[in-house]
């Protein structure tokens, strides 16, 4: 279990060193990179829709990024390893196509998006899926970050809660289109046998008398003939 962990937190923590690292040298080196963020509507913007992630305006915004994503993302590539970096990349992307197309025209920058995404993601997923352990991993989620739900709505002018919306829209679909992927909740034999007769609603039975006088003896041959709902026969 440990070395699943260490190995879990790996791209969330060379994630962080390398957003902190731009920073750090935007900082030292007084250059700004607002605009490599993302500006709704306006080709310049494009290439924000993927570099806007790496980018933060102070050390409170990276700080106050960097340490849900190291949380979030680590528990995402621990219990969704198969799924985590789909995840994570798919976000980013549409999230970043979302913000252009519906946000405010100004510079969107910060992985604040990505962090939503996340959140949204470990949420929803644990009571689509119906799995214990996820469940609980929900709820863990909801203690440690229930607040965040109040930054999808307008508020500072300085916030880009378009990126916060947009990211927790992701996470949800997200959450919905891998439901039968990943981890699955184990089910038992009495579900099973439910399942089974879920699948056989809809056939039915027919059957037919053949007429004595091709016969010796009274006898009735059934011929069945099995169909499903919605199929029309040809």
């Amino acid at each position: 279990m440990r070395k699943e962990f260490i190995h879990s937190a790996k791209f969330p923590l060379i994630f962080v060193i390398v957003i902190t690292f731009i920073h750090l040298y935007s900082t030292l080196n007084d250059i700004k990179l607002s605009h490599w963020g993302i500006y709704p509507r306006e080709t310049k913007g494009l290439y924000g829709i993927v570099s806007s992630v790496l980018i933060h305006g102070s050390w409170k915004h990276l700080f106050n990024n960097s340490i849900p994503f190291l949380i979030l993302g680590t528990a995402l590539f621990y219990f969704y390893r198969k799924l985590a970096m789909k995840v994570c990349l798919y976000s980013i992307i549409f999230t970043g196509i979302l913000v252009w197309l519906g946000g405010r025209p100004s510079f969107h920058i910060g992985a604040s998006g990505l962090v939503y995404a996340l959140a949204s993601f470990l949420f929803f997923s644990g009571f689509i899926r119906k799995h214990n352990n996820l469940m609980a991993l929900s709820m863990i989620v909801v203690f440690l970050y229930g607040g965040m739900v109040w930054g999808i709505f307008p508020s500072k002018d300085h916030i880009s809660w378009e990126g916060h919306l947009f990211g927790a829209v992701n996470g949800l679909f997200w959450a919905l289109y891998y439901k039968d992927e990943g981890p699955q909740r184990k089910k038992y034999s009495w579900e099973l046998e439910e399942d089974v007769l879920k699948s056989l609603e809809g056939i039915q039975v027919y059957y037919e008398e053949v007429p004595k006088l091709y016969t010796d003896k009274k006898s009735v041959e059934l011929k069945y003939e099995f169909k499903r709902k919605g199929l029309k026969n040809k």
